[in-house]
């Protein structure tokens, strides 16, 4: 499954179309004369001549793709059919596999940090968090693409990959197809987040945004891996994906050795293979806990019913996590050593955000931080006490959405309140009603009022205040305590509903 060995530097491989020319270059053939001033500098030839391949192929793959109708293109089932996905025959990854994963992607990913959280106390485990989001596309998906990509043969990485994504893997497929000078073809959904998109471009990659769903792209990228002849490497479920996301388990053993569970978030379950083949391999006893969205439980699905199952993916903050099925690779290999699988709520995906922001100053998407969620959801009580290590699995959010998660959250956490209460419309009253609010520490971010709507006498005034409280239950003595003093008090929801 390795393929041929190759060193892992940005000029590792030559073309075969420029082989025989760089060989004898460096040989001293006469045919091609060498100086001694140039002597040195032959790996920047090397270069040149890998860029220019690089970029030629690119330019190629462009026109190619130009003439091709994609939204009107027929597909049928020997279209869509993955060789190295087969669910006739899937493949269980080994700890070989993983052990030769970390061998080959050393020096080409960062060993992220796995520290102590500021949170250990407040949730009565001691958790490190795994700070994949700091890699240098924001996502774990470094580790499955760059092994990936070093294990094609020397005619795939000629003419390139292709693979369907609606972000993370794009990211690091296009990036480390950029530093290997493999060309790379991403076809992303229509509802891929533009960061995302942008991010894609800007690492040199042909980015096709069609197909209104992740299904839909795949199916796209199938049909394009047969007519251009690219390789289609599934960012889930591809055998020497799920090797190079296991190396991330070899990390959290090392940097916490008497780590008593990991707690890892579940999509398509590539992660989830890798790291429970890796981490059950060298600590048996170990927990392997998979959390995932509960509006896209496709794993728990597939482990209630003995294989992968449909699932209707609906819209969720875990986006990442999104997939309609696992993966038949990845359930194969995870599924007799998985311990648990939890379905987290929205609300709790977006409090682990805030919390995560707040106290671990790290920005994390819904995906990476779906794992942290099962653990402020309370679903995992047989955890207390215990050392428990959670990958924070991607950093890449849009801003915009980040600017409504948070404010989501704050409402979910009982923080953000919004009511309506009808008050005199005397002299005073508004003074009388923001006074007594504040008695209670509380901060008002908006007021309005509204008079021509009401149905009450005309000396009366409606007052909308938005405002910031200290938690939930501050929240419900302001409740209490307007009830009381006034007639009419309307409270919007306010805190998680059970």
């Amino acid at each position: 499954m390795a393929g041929d060995r190759i060193n892992s530097t940005d000029c590792d491989q030559v073309s075969p179309n420029f082989e025989e020319l760089l060989n004898n270059t460096n040989s001293g053939d006469p045919k091609f004369p060498m100086s001694k001033s140039s002597a040195n500098s032959v790996e920047d030839l090397h270069c040149e001549l890998k860029d220019q391949i690089y970029s030629e192929r690119l330019s190629q793959l462009k026109i190619e793709i130009e003439k091709l109708n994609i939204p009107e293109m027929q597909i049928n089932s020997e279209d869509l059919h993955d060789q190295f996905c087969d669910p006739n025959n899937p493949v269980q990854i080994k700890f070989n596999d993983i052990s030769a994963a970390a061998y080959r992607i050393k020096g080409g990913v960062e060993i992220t940090p796995c520290t102590r959280s500021h949170m250990s106390s407040l949730t009565g485990m001691e958790i490190f968090f795994k700070k994949e989001f700091l890699q240098y596309t924001g996502s774990f998906k470094e580790r499955g693409a760059r092994y990936a990509l070093l294990s094609l043969n020397k005619d795939q990485r000629a003419r390139g990959v292709i693979a369907a994504s609606a972000g993370n893997h794009a990211q690091a497929l296009c990036y480390h197809g950029k530093m290997l000078k493999i060309p790379v073809v991403v076809v992303m959904p229509k509802i891929a987040p533009i960061m995302k998109i942008s991010n894609c471009r800007s690492y040199g990659a042909i980015v096709i945004v069609e197909g209104t769903s992740m299904l839909e792209a795949k199916n796209f990228a199938l049909k394009l891996s047969k007519v251009l002849d690219l390789m289609y490497i599934n960012g889930y479920d591809h055998p020497n994906i799920l090797a190079g996301q296991g190396t991330m388990a070899l990390e959290i053993l090392e940097q916490v050795p008497d780590v008593d569970a990991i707690v890892i978030p579940t999509g398509g379950a590539g992660l989830l293979a890798g790291v429970a083949v890796a981490a059950k391999a060298m600590k048996p006893d170990i927990m392997i806990i998979a959390a995932e969205s509960d509006r896209c439980a496709g794993f728990y699905n597939s482990m209630k019913n003995g294989k992968p199952t449909l699932t209707i993916a609906d819209p969720t903050l875990a986006d990442g996590l999104a997939v309609s099925v696992v993966g038949v690779n990845a359930f194969a290999s995870a599924k007799n050593l998985v311990d648990k699988c939890v379905c987290v709520q929205e609300e709790y995906i977006a409090i682990s955000i805030l919390r995560l922001l707040e106290l671990e100053k790290a920005v994390v998407e819904g995906a990476g931080a779906c794992g942290f969620a099962a653990v402020l959801q309370g679903s995992l009580p047989e955890l207390k006490g215990k050392k428990v290590v959670i990958p924070l699995c991607g950093g890449n959010i849009d801003t915009t959405i980040l600017g409504r998660v948070l404010e989501r959250a704050l409402v979910a956490d009982g923080r953000l309140i919004k009511l309506w209460v009808t008050i005199s419309d005397r002299p005073g009253s508004l003074a009388e009603f923001t006074k007594s609010i504040s008695s209670f520490g509380a901060s008002i971010k908006d007021i309005a009022h509204e008079r021509a709507w009401l149905k009450n006498d005309v000396f009366s005034v409606q007052v909308q205040a938005i405002m910031e409280v200290e938690n939930s239950e501050k929240a419900k003595e302001i409740e209490e305590f307007l009830i009381k003093k006034y007639e009419k008090v309307i409270m919007g929801p306010y805190g998680i509903q059970k």
